[in-house]
């Protein structure tokens, strides 16, 4: 059970880890200026040129991996209840990290989320 809650943990935050990387990535990308193929293709060597894009894609592929081996040695409704944790990871991430706003209402959903969560792992 230590290795299931270790990569439960690493799945918890790897994966808003990764979505907050490329969040933050495109925001410092911008977004095409037009949908013509210069502009994509001058937005596309823009984004393989950020680093957090990359931090993104490793934390993201590190997530899915860890997912599917939790999957592999936990049944599903146990695993993908547990890994809604990282929406409180994420929120925490976006609030703390991209600096956005965070509404009462979103905080209750993360709250709810938690308590979800208590419920399937408590049986």
């Amino acid at each position: 059970m230590n290795a299931t809650v270790l990569l439960l943990g690493v799945l918890i935050c790897a994966s808003p880890g990764g979505e907050i990387a490329i969040a933050y990535a495109m925001k410092a990308i911008g977004e095409p200026s037009a949908l013509r193929p210069k502009a994509l293709l001058a937005f596309f060597g823009r984004a393989v040129r950020n680093g957090w894009l990359w931090v993104g894609i490793a934390l993201m592929t590190i997530s899915f991996y860890s997912l599917l081996v939790l999957l592999s040695w936990q049944p599903v409704s146990f695993v993908i209840p547990a890994s809604a944790l990282s929406y409180v990871v994420g929120t925490l991430g976006a609030k703390y990290i991209l600096g956005e706003q965070i509404s009462g209402a979103r905080w209750a959903g993360v709250l709810l989320v938690c308590a979800g969560v208590g419920l399937v792992a408590g049986g």
